[in-house]
């Protein structure tokens, strides 16, 4: 594995349990299916194409059934804190209830470094799902993660050629599938509760990134960095969204990252 604070765990002890993937279909989700599977684990994805509706709560309790662990990585596409809000409480609450009727032992989210120091409306749902597993009967565990490799592109995805408006924010990007990785490690293993911050190994400027990944993919956009408004912007751009205190780090650097992944999305 490629992070330097963790423990190790007994794979033997720990063998053949099932674990249900909560956004089992998304970015962050596949992998933690992929890593589940080769860690001789049973996962069970949660998602629509598998009859499960997260946020009503339709098909959860047939696909919970024998389920030991929850690994929520579900996610909604908003910039809006009601719907953000509204999401993540359905979604969290719903998992708990079939969690507690299955009798799951850990229930684990991805939440996201800096969120209660930047109050975008997405971090408010993030923050909402955090409060609900606390607020829940079963044992959890809280990873918050910084912005992924992946950032860079979902940020061009956003907005329409010619443009690429870019926030001026500061992160410490982690590879995707390391957090995958981590968020494995840390469900075969007791519930800690809010565990420590996982980042990247470099502290990295988002428009530089954008620029970088349009120059590897030899794209012309108009490259518009824009500070958010207000204390959440000063916040972004500061150190708001970076790691406070030791804790695990990915191995992967954007570079490293870059060089696999710049012929995507030509």
């Amino acid at each position: 594995m490629t992070f330097s604070n963790d423990g190790n765990m007994n794979a033997k002890e720990r063998s053949g349990m099932r674990v249900a993937v909560a956004g089992g279909t998304g970015l962050v989700g596949r992998y933690v299916v992929e890593e589940l599977a080769a860690a001789g684990q049973e996962p069970v994805v949660l998602a629509r194409s598998q009859g499960v509706d997260l946020v009503t709560g339709a098909g959860l309790d047939a696909a919970m059934a024998g389920v030991e662990a929850v690994v929520d990585v579900s996610n909604v596409t908003t910039t809006s804190g009601k719907k953000a809000i509204a999401f993540f409480d359905s979604v969290g609450r719903n998992l708990l209830d079939a969690g507690e009727r299955a009798g799951v032992g850990h229930h684990v989210v991805l939440s996201i470094v800096g969120i209660d120091q930047v109050g975008l409306g997405y971090y408010q749902g993030k923050l909402r799902q955090e409060d609900v597993v606390k607020s829940g009967r079963t044992p959890w565990t809280v990873l918050r993660a910084t912005q992924f490799h992946e950032f860079a592109e979902q940020t061009l995805d956003r907005v329409p050629r010619p443009l690429a408006v870019v926030p001026r924010m500061q992160t410490q990007p982690v590879a995707a599938r390391e957090v995958a990785q981590h968020l494995v490690r840390l469900v075969l293993a007791p519930a800690q509760g809010m565990a420590p911050e996982l980042a990247g190994p470099r502290v990295e400027q988002v428009v530089d990134m954008v620029s970088r990944l349009l120059r590897a993919r030899h794209h012309r956009r108009l490259l518009l960095p824009v500070k958010m408004p207000g204390a959440a912007g000063t916040a972004m751009a500061g150190d708001g969204l970076l790691p406070v205190g030791p804790g695990p780090r990915g191995s992967q650097t954007f570079e490293a990252w870059l060089a696999q992944h710049a012929v995507r999305g030509g």
